[in-house]
């Protein structure tokens, strides 16, 4: 698919939650959410639909991101149904990594090829400021249980303030240096403020470069994370949500009033 600035979409993020474990300053309230209503949530059978679809229209990444994806009830069926698409060259995953002792394995063994895994600090006291219910001990006997499991290259996602070589994001470095890990430095954002950057390490915030497309948990096909544009598959079927989406994607993002990162996945 070429969107009208001639980019190539072939990068599709489906949110599956708008729940999570831990409550992450830059993502989430203390306070919590008003959560979805289970009703609005698309099935199993409806996510995979709209994969299919976008893998038959040249779609050949798919990334699963909540939310915590793991906090879902059978998620691994889910990564199973969309591993049995053919077409799909890369099939991810973005967790904060609590949960995959109890689920690498699982999601290998299901399909899965990779995963993304949050982590901001090396100090135990400073992680759990930072997710207000996290702990750094748990974080990392995930990142050991998805290397276990074979779900690599295991990425980092760091969050920075300003830049990569803030202490802690050093701290942070040294360790997945020391681990064979990749790691991808992000930008604090704001996505009502419309406040960006580009992600050092990877491709994230390359406007002219963008190649994805958003799915929300309540099914709206977003061209873009820092505009309200948006497409339901209920009301216009997969196909021509997925069309109109690409065909009115931005050649640059501004901000998002009716979106949070906790429910469009990042």
């Amino acid at each position: 698919m070429l969107d009208r600035y001639n980019r190539k979409i072939n990068y599709l993020r489906v949110s599956v939650t708008d729940r999570c474990n831990l409550r992450c300053r830059y993502c989430m309230p203390e306070s919590g959410i008003r959560l979805m209503p289970h009703k609005d949530i698309l099935s199993y059978d409806e996510i995979t639909e709209v994969v299919r679809t976008a893998v038959d229209m040249g779609v050949d990444k798919v990334r699963i991101t909540g939310g915590e994806p793991l906090v879902r009830k059978g998620i691994t069926e889910l990564v199973r149904m969309i591993s049995k698409i053919e077409g799909i060259k890369d099939l991810g995953m973005t967790t904060n990594g609590i949960m995959l002792p109890k689920y690498a394995k699982e999601l290998k063994n299901a399909g899965l090829h990779r995963v993304n895994i949050s982590l901001d600090s090396m100090d135990p006291e400073k992680y759990k400021t930072i997710t207000r219910v996290g702990s750094l001990h748990d974080a990392l006997k995930g990142i050991d249980a998805a290397l276990d499991a074979g779900l690599t290259p295991v990425k980092i996602n760091c969050v920075v303030d300003k830049n990569a070589m803030e202490p802690e994001a050093q701290k942070v470095k040294a360790f997945a240096d020391s681990k064979g890990l990749q790691i991808r430095f992000i930008p604090q954002m704001d996505l009502h403020k419309g406040t960006f950057g580009k992600v050092i390490g990877g491709s994230g915030g390359h406007c002219a470069s963008c190649n994805r497309l958003r799915l929300t948990p309540d099914g709206m096909v977003k061209p873009c994370l820092f505009s309200d544009i948006e497409y339901s598959v209920r009301e216009l079927g997969a196909k021509q949500a997925l069309i109109m989406a690409v065909d009115n994607k931005p050649s640059s993002g501004s901000s998002s009033q009716k979106s949070s990162f906790y429910n469009i996945g990042g």
